[in-house]
């Protein structure tokens, strides 16, 4: 069998705990951080890492085989 090719963006976005649960980043990190655009509470909890939906995990455990 060949070997299965890993998704270059997933593998830079994902990772796997040692119990086999996917983490990600949060979104909306990266735009309107100042003045109007979001509270400082808001920025705060988007900050650090959180574990991944279980509906969408299978689907980036494929995206990264090998991880």
């Amino acid at each position: 069998m060949p070997k299965i090719k890993t998704h270059s963006g997933a593998k830079k976005r994902f990772k796997l705990t040692k119990n086999g649960l996917v983490v990600r980043g949060h979104a909306n990190t990266s735009h309107l951080l100042n003045g109007h655009g979001k509270t400082r509470k808001s920025k705060r909890n988007l900050r650090g890492t959180t574990i991944a939906d279980k509906t969408n995990m299978n689907a980036v455990k494929r995206m990264i085989p090998y991880k």
